[in-house]
């Protein structure tokens, strides 16, 4: 319980840099706008809080195998969306994500480590696509990327707390459960 209360707080802590730079006048096209798009809308957080849930839920390397490879394929996604490459169906992509990610905790998918992780850096692609297409035109590639990456790590590291916390007290049907309700959500996320 005590680690859980310790994760929650250091992911709070890391959030108020960015409430500080939520009014004008402050750095809108570098690290903080990158680091604030993954925490602005409710779409990129459940997925990036399902995978690490899903992460922890599978453990082993998984928990720093599916983070890494989500990351990475990310960043490739983030250049493509800088450079106005074009990819289709970017917001079916992140709302389909929310779904698979759900679905896989509420069943407690274990798959084959490259499965595994196939799967979530072809969703990771879609994610990194739409934060580089929003960068500011003004904005450092380099710092803007930088900081959609580390925002994107914290919510991975809170939902493989979130996992871990879970196991450890036994609560793998509430766990389960909350996969249920992730996938729900992108559901309604993708309807709306």
């Amino acid at each position: 319980m005590r680690f859980a209360k310790t994760a929650a707080l250091a992911v709070l802590a890391t959030l108020l840099p960015v409430a500080a730079y939520a009014h004008p006048g402050h750095d809108v096209s570098g690290f903080t706008a990158g680091f604030a798009h993954p925490l602005s809308g409710l779409d990129h957080i459940l997925a990036m809080v399902a995978v690490g849930i899903w992460a922890g839920q599978v453990g082993g390397r998984y928990i720093w195998q599916a983070p890494l490879a989500f990351l990475a394929l990310m960043a490739l996604g983030g250049l493509a969306g800088i450079e106005g490459l074009g990819l289709p169906m970017v917001e079916i992509g992140i709302a389909g994500s929310i779904v698979v990610f759900g679905a896989m905790i509420a069943l407690a998918v274990r798959p084959v480590a490259w499965i595994g992780m196939a799967v979530t850096g072809v969703f990771a692609v879609f994610h990194g696509y739409a934060h580089g297409a929003e960068m500011h035109p003004d904005a450092s590639a380099l710092t803007y990327g930088v900081g959609f990456m580390v925002a994107t790590a914290i919510l991975h590291g809170a939902g493989i707390g979130v996992a871990l916390g879970l196991n450890r007290l036994r609560f793998a049907r509430v766990e389960r459960a909350l996969g249920a309700a992730i996938a729900v959500a992108g559901v309604v996320i993708a309807a709306g």
